[in-house]
C-alpha cells in the first residue's frame, strides 16, 4: 500500500492526458487541464522535483497514454548469464532499455545489448512480458511501463563498457552480483535460468 497513491497517479493522468486528446469541448479542456496540474501539485508534494520538472513530465507526450516498453537482453555462454553494470547505480542488470521509435522490438533489444556490452547477438525467442508494477521492482515509477525479455543468440563481438555501463561480465546462477533492482529482479534472473535449462517453456506475461 505504500506506493499505492502512483498508481492513483497513473490513472488520473491517463484519464486527464486521454481527455486533452480528444476532447474538443472548451470547458472540458480545461476540466483536464485543472486536473493535470492537480497531479503535478500531488507528485511535487510527495517527490523531491520541483514544478517545472513535474509539469515537462506531465505535459511533454500528446495524444492517447500507453505504456512505456523496456526491452532486455538474454544471453547465455557456458550456463552463464550476460550482466552489465550501471554507472548511475553501481549495480548489475540484464543489457537493455526504452525501446526507440523506427526500430522493431528486436532490432532494439540487439542494438541494446550491443551499445552496452560490446556483444553482437540474434534474437531468438519471447520469454517474457511483464508489468514492471507487478515485479516487485523499485523504487515504483510515476508512469506504466510494459518490459519484453528476449533470448538472444551471442554471435560476435567482445566485452567492452557503453556510455551507461562501466562493466560487463557473465556470471552463474549462484554467483549474480548486487542487481539494480529498478532495472532486473533476482526473481526475474532466476527466471531466465529456467527458460536456459527448459526451451520448451511458453512465453510468460503479465
Amino acid at each position: 500500500m505504500e506506493y499505492k497513491w502512483i498508481e492513483w497517479i497513473k490513472k488520473l493522468q491517463a484519464i486527464a492526458q486521454n481527455g486533452l486528446a480528444y476532447s474538443e469541448n472548451a470547458y472540458d479542456l480545461e476540466r483536464y487541464e485543472q486536473l493535470q496540474q492537480i497531479i503535478a501539485d500531488i507528485l511535487q508534494h510527495h517527490t523531491n522535483h520541483d514544478a517545472d520538472t513535474i509539469n515537462d513530465f506531465l505535459t511533454r507526450e500528446e495524444g492517447y497514454l500507453t505504456p512505456k516498453v523496456d526491452v532486455r537482453g538474454v544471453v547465455f555462454r557456458d550456463n552463464k548469464i550476460l550482466l552489465v553494470k550501471e554507472r548511475s547505480d553501481g549495480k548489475w542488470t540484464l543489457p537493455g532499455g526504452w525501446a526507440d521509435v523506427c526500430y522493431s522490438p528486436g532490432e532494439n533489444v540487439v542494438r541494446e545489448i550491443y551499445e552496452e556490452s560490446g556483444y553482437e547477438t540474434r534474437p531468438v525467442k519471447v520469454l517474457a512480458i511483464h508489468d514492471r508494477d507487478k515485479q516487485s521492482h523499485v523504487p515504483p515509477f510515476p508512469y506504466h511501463v510494459y518490459k519484453i525479455f528476449f533470448q538472444c543468440k551471442l554471435v560476435g563481438g567482445s566485452p567492452k563498457s557503453g556510455i551507461e555501463t562501466e562493466n560487463v561480465d557473465f556470471f552463474r546462477e549462484n554467483e549474480i552480483p548486487e542487481l539494480s533492482l529498478s532495472r532486473v529482479t533476482p526473481g526475474q534472473i532466476s527466471t531466465m535460468f529456467e527458460y536456459h535449462r527448459d526451451d520448451k517453456m511458453q512465453t510468460a506475461f503479465d
